[in-house]
């Protein structure tokens, strides 16, 4: 009986590059050119061989295959098991990864492997979401800007307006380090946080407060969902020093409001969004989380005009050098 190769465990993988993402050293070998570049795209290369990785990347694209779809590709399918974790892309492209290991193996179709964008934007965004634990970093659902050194963390729930208020940072001279995903690890004790260059997600409502896409209508789909992107010109190493952590809470009106949050309350936040992990991660990640939480932390209550609140914040509270300047317990501005 003639038995297939359904895990096409003898296929060849001639390819091998390292990159460095989000303070981890990871190694991707495949068969195919496109999926490099869009790692390139994605990641930091690591221009000489390392001496270990914190996780291996084995993909291979099956060169047979229909286009890519017309209405965007469909919703990833996600289900974890001990410390297996499989993602369904579509019907020909899927990945296993081992936590235990740190190992990812994974099978695409040539279409899929082509779009670069849905590798920047959903793929190895969402790849490095379910090995961030294990390679000793937390994923924060947060938005990060930056200035010189210093950063910020905008953080919140879905339709919080991190997007928004980040995009009103960079009208301020900010750049944008990451959108909705922020990775923090510690570097010789030292906390950072990380981006990946993906472009900024704008829903059609909250893009109505910038010049550059009112009146438009979004052309973009990301998981079903129309929305405009705007791709920020990164030219330095995605990271910086965070000086100040800000969780949003949107509300009706004009006016806002900053206070300051107890570690306890920052702490039920941060760890509701961490994935199970091993008690070994758990450990890795608790000294991460203890730095994250020496930072000065605050709750903003706001509605009203992104781009105000972010001047004000701004000016209010950080200095040239991009670090905290805190004056009294609250403020608000209307």
């Amino acid at each position: 009986m003639h038995r297939q190769d359904f895990l096409q465990k003898n296929a060849e993988t001639p390819l091998c590059e390292h990159y460095l993402a989000a303070g981890s050293v990871c190694s991707l070998t495949t068969n195919c050119e496109d999926l490099l570049q869009a790692a390139r795209d994605t990641f930091l290369p690591v221009e000489s061989r390392p001496d270990s990785v914190d996780f291996s990347l084995r993909f291979w694209v099956n060169g047979a295959g229909a286009d890519s779809p017309q209405q965007g590709w469909p919703k990833p399918y996600v289900r974890g098991v001990d410390h297996l974790i499989f993602a369904g892309f579509d019907a020909n492209s899927s990945l296993l990864a081992d936590l235990r290991t740190r190992r990812v193996i994974g099978r695409f179709s040539a279409a899929m492997a082509r779009d670069a964008r849905h590798w920047r934007t959903v793929i190895f965004p969402m790849l490095l979401s379910i090995m961030a634990g294990s390679a000793g970093l937390i994923e924060l659902h947060a938005s990060c800007v930056a200035k010189n050194d210093g950063g910020l963390i905008l953080a919140g729930p879905s339709r919080s307006g991190k997007s928004t208020l980040a995009m009103a940072f960079t009208v301020a001279g900010f750049r944008l380090l990451s959108d909705d995903r922020t990775f923090c690890s510690l570097e010789r004790g030292k906390l950072q946080a990380w981006g990946l260059p993906r472009p900024l997600k704008l829903r059609p409502e909250a893009a109505s407060w910038f010049d550059g896409f009112r009146d438009r209508e979004p052309t973009d789909i990301q998981n079903g969902e129309r929305v405009f992107h705007f791709e920020a010109r990164e030219t330095e190493t995605p990271k910086c020093v965070p000086q100040l952590l800000v969780f949003l809470e949107k509300h009706e009106g004009t006016e806002f409001c900053m206070m300051p949050m107890a570690a306890g309350e920052a702490r039920s936040h941060i760890e509701a969004e961490l994935l199970a992990e091993t008690p070994e991660t758990i450990r890795k990640q608790t000294e991460v989380v203890e730095q994250v939480l020496l930072l000065p932390r605050y709750r903003l209550r706001y509605g009203g005009r992104p781009q105000e609140i972010a001047r004000e914040i701004a000016a209010s509270f950080l200095n040239a050098a991009g670090h905290p300047s805190l004056n009294g317990d609250k403020w608000r501005a209307s």
